[in-house]
């Protein structure tokens, strides 16, 4: 009987120590921690691979405007406006917004889009204290960018990743220009609240 209960306090002793074995050689090595972000060697989103999924851009110069990353979206995230010149019956750009609020970052766009011009950005940090800052607008409200044109001898030129993005993205604080769709669906938004209020 004595001798079992020795035996137990063996084996107890005996798989503390296995389970900590990982544990305790840790201890003598060096940390493999990053303190984020205020001790790192260069940003972060230059430190993920290329692959990484983040923050929704555009290359607007190499969109052919066909508007399947806008259908394929199951969530209505991206909205693309164009015009048709009815003289040289060129195709224009003329909106290309992206809700990142919406987003949920399955990637259904980047698969069906010819030339890659949208494309995950390695940046992934949004934060903000106005929603409406989150609508990225790729296309500024009046100008027009000429549909790009699929060549198959030449690859579509780009710009390198996170440059679109980086150079859109503003102050999160200032609220960006509403469209005139937005300021209606805002306007119903209201009611809408103002009715189940008034129940």
């Amino acid at each position: 009987m004595l001798k079992q209960y020795f035996k137990n306090i063996k084996n107890a002793s005996t798989s503390i120590f296995e389970g900590l074995a990982v544990t305790l050689s840790y201890m003598v090595r060096k940390p493999i921690t990053i303190q984020y972000p205020d001790r790192i060697e260069k940003p972060l989103p230059e430190m993920l691979p290329p692959t990484f999924r983040g923050i929704l851009e555009v290359d607007t110069g190499i969109c052919t405007v066909c508007m399947a990353c806008m259908k394929r979206c199951p969530l209505d995230t991206i909205y693309i406006e164009s015009e048709r010149d009815p003289e040289t019956r060129k195709n224009y750009l003329t909106r290309f917004d992206i809700d990142v609020a919406r987003c949920m970052v399955c990637g259904l766009c980047t698969e069906v889009c010819p030339t890659g011009a949208i494309r995950h950005s390695t940046e992934f940090d949004a934060v903000t204290s106005d929603v409406i800052n989150l609508v990225m607008r790729y296309v500024q409200p009046g100008d027009k960018i000429p549909a790009y044109k699929v060549s198959k001898e030449e690859e579509p030129p780009g710009v390198p990743q996170n440059e679109p993005y980086c150079r859109l993205k503003k102050q999160w604080d200032a609220p960006a220009p509403l469209q005139p769709d937005e300021v209606r669906g805002a306007v119903r938004w209201k009611k809408q609240t103002s009715k189940q209020e008034g129940r």
